[in-house]
């Protein structure tokens, strides 16, 4: 849908599973060679490095390759890291499930692939948030789709982007049971931290996607997981907030349900902001089609207001 209108793949739904299946075991074979050069870097650095090396002569749509791409490398990175071989793609399974398959190396379980789905739908596109806005300007140059969505990582790549989903585990770790919540929550405040997993810099309201992710990890809840004690903590967070600054409203964001989403599927804190990118690059290479076919470089004007320089003599 993201794409309709900008590329002929999104005509019809089975093309585009066909043509990113396609793809995935395209972007396999490139990544298996270069993973020992990514060995010792971050998560989302090895996959910087990953897709920096998509050559633009690649013969299949530049925007379906970056897509399939990114589960391919954070899956192999992943694993590598971890002395284990990557797991070829299976092109006929989706994106979510052919991710966990060669994450795990083995299928996952239905309830599994359906919430990854789910946050990846949820997170596809959100405005000219600062990664969208920069594979934008990127893309106004003609630099190429690759160029722009290596770009619009390095931008989520900032911990005020795309790393917010770890801090709201951190909180719930350093927690730790349910007396603790309101006492550890006033302390945070009257400290001057900030809650994370709420507040939003352009929702004044609940962020309604924490609500579609809610529904998300309700379908997780049980075994090993935490979703009962953050959902304490949700309510006490609200409470507190309510009580301490009483002229601001602060509701849940997407980053809260976004963390106990990927805990609950098993996934490590530092491959949180990789797989927010399988999502987002949906979203980032319609923005990329789009603004390229505008043919308008994005330039926007400044007002110097530093010193004048003194009058020649």
């Amino acid at each position: 849908m993201l794409w309709d209108g900008l590329a002929t793949e999104a005509a019809d739904a089975a093309a585009v599973a066909h043509v990113l299946g396609e793809a995935r075991a395209v972007a396999f074979d490139l990544a298996r060679p270069l993973l020992p050069a990514a060995r010792g870097l971050s998560a989302v650095e090895g996959l910087r490095l990953l897709l920096a090396a998509l050559p633009d002569a690649s013969p299949l749509p530049h925007h379906v390759v970056a897509t399939a791409a990114v589960p391919v490398f954070v899956a192999a990175l992943a694993r590598d890291a971890q002395g284990l071989p990557p797991v070829p793609p299976e092109p006929g399974k989706s994106q979510a499930a052919d991710f966990l398959r060669m994450l795990r190396g083995a299928p996952a379980e239905a309830a599994h692939v359906a919430a990854l789905e789910a946050y990846l739908v949820t997170v596809a596109d959100h405005g000219l948030n600062a990664s969208t806005f920069t594979a934008r300007v990127v893309a106004s140059t003609r630099a190429g789709v690759f160029s722009s969505v290596v770009a619009a990582l390095c931008a989520l790549k900032g911990p005020l982007h795309g790393g917010a989903p770890g801090p709201v585990l951190d909180m719930l770790d350093a927690i730790g049971s349910e007396e603790r919540i309101e006492p550890w929550l006033e302390q945070a405040i009257a400290g001057g931290e900030r809650l994370m997993g709420f507040g939003h810099r352009v929702y004044r309201v609940r962020d309604p996607r924490a609500d579609v992710l809610k529904v998300v990890a309700l379908t997780l809840r049980g075994g090993a997981n935490r979703i009962r004690f953050a959902e304490a903590v949700e309510a006490g967070a609200l409470r507190v907030l309510a009580r301490l600054k009483p002229g601001r409203r602060l509701d849940t964001n997407v980053e809260f349900y976004t963390a106990l989403v990927l805990e609950a599927l098993d996934l490590p804190r530092e491959l949180f902001t990789p797989v927010f990118a399988i999502g987002r690059v949906v979203g980032w290479t319609a923005h990329i089609l789009e603004q390229t076919r505008s043919g308008r470089i994005i330039r926007p004007q400044s007002a110097y207001v530093g010193p004048l320089p003194k009058a020649a003599a």
